[in-house]
């Protein structure tokens, strides 16, 4: 028997378009993402931070240990403007990717795998953010000679939004002495790759490169690919 209602799983002619671009899905795996790295990330800090001198490293394999250093900067130790800057810059991005985010949870015309690159973004910036707020008021200075105390009784080391980012990961790859006769660097000892980083750095990094990589139509907004989109949805609205 046919249905004259008409299929209640198709979208009907003339109703809301934005209704037919719903994709619940994607809230839920920036949610899941945002929330993982997050996790982990502070996870990590809070226990190096916690049980680590400053500059002490803990060996994992001859190419992989965990180095105990803070810094004000950006990404891998960069610093670019005044503490206060970063701290506000860092809040900002945030904002703009959380919003971001909000806008892509009922596109579905978004792949996961790109809605998947702005959620670690944006939960790359919540995790440094996240030390930068609080981590000073909420740790006591860590030192060569002393383990930094969660709620220390006499307070933290910096004002709110003064606090330093923590970092651990370092990936002593290789090594080597350049030759003599190399112009400035010879004799010098190099290693590769130095900069010591952070769970969150490593979502943010990763995920900028895989969308300049494999997302770059996405970035641009392409109008092909929005009549593209538009004629498939009036063509479903039709049938």
């Amino acid at each position: 028997m046919s249905n004259m209602g008409g299929d209640p799983g198709m979208p009907k002619p003339g109703g809301d378009p934005s209704a037919r671009s719903v994709n619940p899905h994607h809230g839920l795996l920036a949610l899941a993402i945002i929330v993982t790295v997050i996790v982990l990330d502070q996870a990590l800090k809070i226990w190096v931070k916690t049980h680590f001198y400053y500059g002490e490293a803990l060996e994992i394999t001859s190419w992989f240990k965990l180095q105990f250093i803070e810094n004000n900067g950006m990404a891998f130790g960069w610093e670019l403007g005044g503490k206060l800057f970063l701290t506000c810059f860092r809040l900002v991005a945030v904002t703009l990717f959380a919003w971001y985010l909000w806008r892509l949870r009922n596109d579905a015309t978004a792949s996961r795998g790109y809605v998947a690159c702005i959620a670690a973004i944006t939960a790359g910036a919540a995790g440094n953010a996240i030390d930068c707020v609080f981590y000073g008021q909420i740790f006591d200075e860590s030192s060569y000679i002393h383990v930094a105390q969660m709620f220390p009784p006499d307070g933290g080391y910096a004002p709110l939004l003064y606090g330093r980012v923590v970092d651990m990961l370092y990936f002593p790859l290789a090594s080597w002495t350049w030759p003599q006769w190399m112009p400035m660097v010879g004799g010098e000892h190099f290693v590769f790759f130095q900069p010591i980083f952070n769970i969150a750095d490593a979502a943010l990094t990763v995920s900028v490169i895989v969308l300049i990589l494999f997302y770059a139509r996405e970035l641009g907004g392409s109008d092909d690919d929005e009549t593209k989109t538009d004629e498939q949805i009036d063509e479903v609205a039709t049938k």
